[in-house]
């Protein structure tokens, strides 16, 4: 049974999760969809009420039927290498290959549509609530007068994308940011604002959940910091990341949040106050860990493997559509 990985050709935190499966002897078939038609070919045939798919990427061909599982990391747009790239051939090969995918009994880290729905950030946000995670006071709003109100009541807040990333090539990060106080939020109008009460952190936290294992990091902050970075993407700090316990309230939620979400693999990030309270900033489904792995030595990438590499029937995972039961504990 074959592991296929659906990423970029640049992607290290993929890179170290092949190497653990070909230490293991799992055989894996890694592709990109943007190389779908070219590269990547695929054919499906629906006969005599039955289903029998093939892919071929990199001079190997894999069966359907042989996939054991499916780790959706960070694929390409379908369709976009190809030398008249269009919306309509995107949306063709797409159809046909994320379809003929879900008509395998793979295993899905994560599943297409649980993960579509987890990149929103409103959605998010109330799930982190109803999964008891600290979730600190915030707006999403295109009213002036709404932002304003809420100043009134947190006068202390940082303003960061709804969406995340820039749609740009290569996507581009765009930096959590602190509001200045004299701020009177007229440009809120012309489009959807998240606004946030800062939390004065002394730490960031990454936490790293594949199943039902957590792994979680923490970087401190310089006591000398600006207190205007913010961003632990941005910050000027050199302090490496360090494991660090999960604590019990926080490793509950987190279970909770992926059962709900339908997630089999969560990265979420943190920050910790003076009084050692981690609130929720956000979990990206398909968050990188590599940076984690080297300073901490956690083994993130053999435990993501060894997820891939589990008989569907010992996964506590429905083999019709590929969503994880998460289970309660914590490592």
């Amino acid at each position: 049974m074959t592991v296929l990985i659906l990423t970029c050709e640049q992607d290290v935190t993929a890179d170290m999760v092949v190497a653990e499966l070909d230490r293991s002897g799992v055989p894996v078939v890694r592709l990109d969809p943007a190389d779908l038609p070219g590269a990547v070919a695929l054919s499906g045939e629906y006969v005599h009420g039955a289903f029998r798919g093939h892919l071929s990427a990199g001079g190997r061909l894999v069966s359907m039927s042989g996939l054991r599982s499916v780790w959706v990391r960070r694929p390409g747009v379908p369709a976009t290498r190809v030398d008249e790239p269009s919306d309509w051939l995107t949306e063709e090969s797409g159809q046909a290959l994320y379809g003929m995918l879900r008509s395998t009994g793979a295993r899905w880290m994560n599943h297409p549509d649980a993960a579509r729905r987890a990149r929103h950030k409103p959605w998010q946000l109330r799930l982190a609530q109803r999964s008891r995670l600290p979730v600190p006071a915030t707006l999403i709003t295109t009213f002036p007068q709404a932002a304003r109100d809420f100043a009134d009541r947190f006068p202390d807040l940082v303003v960061k994308p709804v969406s995340g990333a820039h749609p740009q090539e290569p996507p581009r990060a765009v930096p959590t940011s602190r509001v200045a106080p004299e701020t009177d939020f007229a440009a809120v109008a012309f489009g959807p604002t998240l606004l946030q009460r800062r939390v004065a952190k002394r730490a960031d936290i990454r936490l790293t959940c594949v199943g039902d294992r957590i792994h979680a990091a923490r970087k401190a902050v310089d006591p000398g910091a600006d207190p205007g970075e913010v961003d632990v993407r941005f910050a000027t700090s050199d302090a490496p990341w360090r494991p660090v316990e999960t604590p019990a309230y926080i490793a509950a939620g987190v279970h909770a949040y992926l059962r709900e979400a339908e997630l089999a693999y969560g990265a979420f990030d943190f920050a910790e106050d003076a009084d050692g309270m981690w609130w929720f900033l956000e979990c990206n489904q398909s968050g990188q860990f590599g940076f984690v792995q080297v300073e901490t030595d956690q083994p993130i990438a053999r435990e993501v493997a060894d997820w891939l590499a589990a008989p569907g029937a010992d996964s506590g995972t429905p083999s019709n559509d590929g969503r994880a039961r998460i289970a309660g504990g914590h490592g």
